[in-house]
């Protein structure tokens, strides 16, 4: 990893590399993902099998495109008891998180004959997208679905593309069944956006996508954004540790790597006061290096987008923090949550050296779909809040509307409206 002093120079290139990483050139990109978008909206199923065949070399039918109870059934008893029991208490902690974010609708009344008041909804019907492939992500299953239960959405379905065999991961399958899914489908990828946005014989529409992807899968979801809503555009993977003297060198190094085995995209960074941890964390990296199975994957990540900044002092380091917004944050000072008052932009924050970043993306209960590439500074984690609509409640008696009738007109007619105007006037015609 890079050791750079950090200075206004030196804060100006790092952020300016990160940002690198949101805004790549993806035209051809796009205009495949376009492509694959308007081929599933006009052909349904067919487009649909196609891709998935072209892509997944899996080939699927209109029977058997839904995953079926019996292969639920089968999916459990592979994955046995033990790892269930783990995926139920992972699972207990991340309901019991989001149900304290629940909100209830409210009502407002004045003794002038006026009712206002906003009546909160749960989503009809949710789309949540878990990458499949090669890798198994259950928890991301866990983190998507529960929070839509917990609001008290009306049916959520989940698309995860099929290995060669036409099946899906076991761990995927469980710890859907687990979380309450309603109906799993088959395929992945752009295709499987565009089938949840448009809706295809077999897959009906969705009021809102969730759930993280590849390039592939972000650039679809932010296409079809409009016909539904979508929580984000998820980029690579980020940790930032934030760190003084009293860190352990080998914990913060241990942590920096398990972010950058995500992608070669993902991005590592230290952030200290202290040199002597800023050049123990490099040694204790390279002494794990050797034994990680990811190494390749690590090695380019932490040489594109890994950094450690010694700063001048905790001012200096938490307004790079503040900054770069990452998505983790760990805290890892003699104080952890007085620093934490101080940080404005981050994800998902962890205070003290016990709590790692994977005991977030497994354990804790927060979510773990988190916002990257700077979005923290406008965006939050995927929760309940995600799953409702809010919708405006006004009532006003004759009486109460004669009081501000006057006001109305007069604002409309500022606005050269006099519809608007008139709409109000006419109610009161036969008073004057």
């Amino acid at each position: 990893m890079k050791v750079i002093q950090l200075t206004q120079q030196t804060r100006q290139e790092v952020a300016g590399r990160l940002m690198e990483r949101k805004t790549g050139h993806y035209g051809e990109i796009e205009e495949r993902v376009a492509a694959i978008l308007e081929r599933v909206r006009t052909g349904g199923d067919e487009a649909l099998f196609g891709y998935t065949k072209e892509f997944d070399h899996a080939e699927l039918t209109a029977q058997t495109v839904q995953v079926t109870a019996e292969e639920m059934d089968e999916a459990r008893a592979a994955v046995g008891d033990e790892m269930i029991g783990v995926m139920s208490r992972a699972m207990e902690n991340i309901r019991r998180f989001h149900e304290k974010q629940r909100r209830n609708s409210w009502f407002t009344t004045d003794a002038n004959g006026t009712m206002l008041g906003q009546k909160i909804q749960p989503l009809d019907r949710v789309g949540v997208y878990v990458p499949g492939g090669k890798a198994a992500y259950p928890s991301s299953v866990l983190m998507s679905i529960v929070p839509a239960k917990a609001a008290g959405v009306g049916e959520v379905i989940m698309t995860t593309p099929p290995g060669r065999d036409g099946k899906v991961s076991p761990y995927t399958l469980t710890a859907a069944s687990l979380a309450g899914v309603d109906r799993v489908y088959k395929v992945g990828g752009a295709q499987a956006i565009a089938a949840m946005a448009f809706g295809t014989e077999s897959i009906p529409q969705v009021d809102k996508i969730v759930g993280p992807g590849n390039i592939y899968v972000a650039l679809a979801k932010k296409a079809v954004y409009g016909n539904v809503s979508i929580d984000s555009v998820a980029g690579p993977s980020e940790i930032l540790v934030l760190a003084d003297d009293s860190a352990r060198a080998r914990y913060v190094a241990a942590d920096l790597l398990s972010q950058a085995e995500h992608d070669e995209m993902a991005s590592a960074i230290l952030v200290t006061t202290s040199q002597r941890l800023a050049d123990e964390v490099v040694r204790e990296i390279e002494g794990f290096l050797p034994g990680l199975e990811r190494r390749a994957i690590i090695e380019k990540s932490l040489e594109q987008y890994g950094y450690i900044l010694v700063a001048e002092d905790m001012e200096q380091a938490v307004e790079m923090v503040n900054e770069i917004a990452s998505e983790h944050l760990e805290i890892v000072t003699a104080n952890p949550f007085e620093v934490m008052g101080k940080v404005r932009h981050a994800g998902a924050i962890f205070l003290g050296e016990s709590s790692s970043e994977p005991l977030g993306d497994y354990f804790a209960g927060p979510n773990h779909i988190l916002p990257t590439a700077g979005t923290a500074r406008f965006f939050s984690p995927l929760g309940v809040d995600d799953f409702i609509k809010k919708s405006s409640i006004i009532y006003y008696s004759r009486d109460a509307l004669r009081d501000i009738s006057g006001d109305i007109i007069r604002f409309a007619q500022a606005e050269g409206l006099t519809a608007h105007a008139n709409s109000i006037a006419v109610r009161f015609e036969d008073e004057s």
